[in-house]
């Protein structure tokens, strides 16, 4: 028999970059079979793989709800396979790579199948919670695969399980409550348990119902107590542990907020009626809630030694405010602003006027909670790069100030937060573009795009245009045309700011390693793409006015503004100075809050 090639560089990481892409496409399948379930469509297609016998389904939402589910599943199911074979080629030896990585593949099939016969048997109560219990399994073992091929870099062997530990048997139990606690909701949804009981946190006013359904209801709510208090232990005790990495703290650290979501929207879609958005939410933070803990759970069997250095700084110190301002530094808090007032121009713009208050506060809030949170992540992801940066070393991370699992975890809980405060309190569509937006920023920009391409800042520049967005699907519901045009005004005034700032910090993205257009191109093709893309915003923000016809006051405001930040720009091609690339950047955020002042004003006085 040949003997396989050696594991190399690349192949390990395309394992974890399909690892996790399976990952996220198995949840997302979940939470588009809760969609399913939550609409009725689980007929719309009534046969099964095909929707009527043909390819292309009937234009009905139900038939495209359902028909979307299966191609997920076919996506989830390639993506699960590829894994397998990556799984081979790299932990040829076996391991906990390996083997999780086969067991996916076994379980998919069986899901699959299972699939195909709730939709021929018409659903019946059993086999939709074996239906999801085999999706969970499926998708913890592939976070498992994520977790365990991060754990080794080139040449080297795959982490080995080590569940003797007192931690690894305590979080394995916790798992094991909370997945029957996942199932079994799945039960009580399914035969109708769910509109049994009228109250909260007891049956109708009585503990142990006389009607069968209020009775499973009562089991399900007291099991949900057992597992919260369980993932709170865990939780706890993870954080005690000295050998625990960032991944298990963050991981369980935000099990247990949003298990604590969880028990919100349970009590909600008991309270209002079973609403079809509560519903879904539900499932989809269940679904979130075990993503969680089978990372914290495999992240503690593989953790056998410690991973990181205690702040003393922080650690050491009982002060509440000082421990409060390193938290806050995370969150950029500069930037912070400059985002929350582009997205309450958002709201008032696309609203025509002033929201109402409750709407205002709560958009606010989920806003700041969204940016902040994307900004401690990528400080995060960016504290290796940042101890290399004088801009930079001094921010919370790299200072020692605060360990990188606390920076994680508070990033981790305040994107989760933001979610659901704009879902329950706005509308969906505000919570999932803000969702768009903190993975656009975290994860495309951040991790991808920021150390591969020159032109990292053009195509990431969306990431700064999405606060806009929500503020105006909060203020509307929707999404119209003048909420796109103004996303591609933020779209293309990104890069002329940020190359602005990369001519003064070269020195800085030179040693991090960062491919920024000066340091690639040279300071004049930058100053002359500075220039450009300057251009580009002001004609943008006049054609504007002329199509929506939105009066002088607007129009005088854009062509001054834009008047001056043009001046900025051909200064700045002519000089090249530091001096004046640091005034022009300092400017350009000034220019981006006048603007969108000047169109808040435009929409409050007509």
């Amino acid at each position: 028999m040949q003997a396989l090639p050696p594991a190399t560089p690349s192949l390990q990481g395309r394992l974890r970059a399909l690892s996790l892409a399976a990952a996220v496409s198995l949840y997302l399948l979940i939470v588009l079979g809760a969609v399913v379930r939550v609409t009725g469509s689980g007929l719309g297609c009534p046969d099964w793989p095909l929707c009527y016998g043909r390819l292309i389904p009937p234009l009905r939402a139900d038939a495209l709800i359902e028909y979307s589910h299966r191609w997920m599943a076919t996506i989830a199911s390639i993506l699960v396979v590829a894994t397998a074979v990556y799984a081979w080629r790299v932990a040829r030896k076996g391991g906990w790579v390996l083997g999780p990585a086969l067991l996916a593949v076994f379980a998919l099939f069986l899901q699959v199948g299972l699939g195909g016969a709730t939709v021929l048997l018409e659903t019946p109560a059993p086999v939709v919670a074996l239906h999801l219990g085999l999706a969970l399994v499926v998708l913890g073992l592939q976070w498992v695969v994520v977790v365990t091929a991060s754990r080794f870099g080139p040449g080297a062997e795959p982490a080995q399980i080590v569940i003797p530990s007192p931690l690894a048997r305590q979080a394995g139990l916790t798992l094991g409550v909370v997945f029957l606690l996942l199932v079994t909701g799945a039960l009580v949804r399914a035969t109708g348990a769910s509109a049994s009981c009228g109250g909260w946190p007891l049956c109708d006013g009585v503990v142990w119902p006389e009607h069968p359904l209020g009775r499973i209801q009562m089991v399900h709510r007291a099991m949900a107590l057992v597992g919260g208090l369980m993932v709170l232990a865990l939780t706890a005790r993870v954080w005690k542990t000295t050998w625990t990495g960032s991944a298990a703290r963050a991981s369980s650290t935000l099990a247990t907020f949003l298990v604590g979501v969880q028990i919100v929207i349970g009590t909600l879609s008991v309270l209002q009626g079973l609403a079809p958005v509560l519903i879904g939410l539900h499932v989809a933070t269940a679904a979130a809630v075990w993503s969680a803990l089978v990372i914290a759970v495999a992240s503690i069997a593989t953790s056998p030694g410690s991973s990181e250095a205690p702040a003393e700084a922080v650690e050491s110190s009982g002060e509440t405010r000082r421990r409060m301002a390193v938290y806050l530094a995370l969150t950029k808090p500069a930037i912070l602003l400059l985002l929350l007032f582009t997205t309450l121009a958002g709201m008032v713009v696309g609203a025509g006027g002033w929201p109402e208050g409750r709407l205002v506060v709560w958009t606010m809030l989920g806003g700041a909670m969204a940016a902040g949170g994307a900004s401690a992540l990528n400080q995060y992801t960016d504290r290796d790069s940042d101890r290399l940066m004088g801009r930079t070393r001094s921010r919370p991370i790299p200072s020692g100030r605060i360990r990188p699992a606390q920076a994680l975890a508070f990033g981790l809980v305040l994107c989760a937060g933001a979610f659901y405060i704009l879902a329950l309190g706005v509308n969906l569509l505000s919570a999932v573009l803000a969702l768009a937006g903190m993975v656009y920023y975290v994860g495309f920009y951040g991790l991808v795009l920021k150390r591969t391409t020159p032109q990292n800042i053009v195509i990431g520049g969306g990431a700064g245009a999405v606060p806009l967005l929500v503020g105006w699907a909060a203020g509307t519901g929707s999404l119209s045309m003048g909420a796109f045009l103004l996303f591609i005004v933020v779209f293309f005034w990104t890069p002329a700011h940020f190359w602005a700032l990369a001519l003064v910090r070269q020195a800085d993205y030179r040693r991090a390693g960062i491919p920024m257009l000066p340091l690639v191109s040279g300071e004049p093709n930058t100053r002359v793409q500075i220039g450009l893309y300057s251009t580009q915003v002001v004609i943008l923000t006049l054609l504007i006015g002329a199509v929506a016809r939105e009066g002088w006051f607007y129009f005088a405001s854009a062509l001054a503004l834009g008047m001056l930040l043009l001046m900025h720009a051909w200064l700045l091609w002519r000089d090249g100075s530091t001096q004046r690339a640091w005034r022009m950047y300092r400017f350009s955020s000034l220019y981006l809050a006048l603007f969108f002042a000047a169109l808040m004003v435009n929409a409050l006085v007509g």
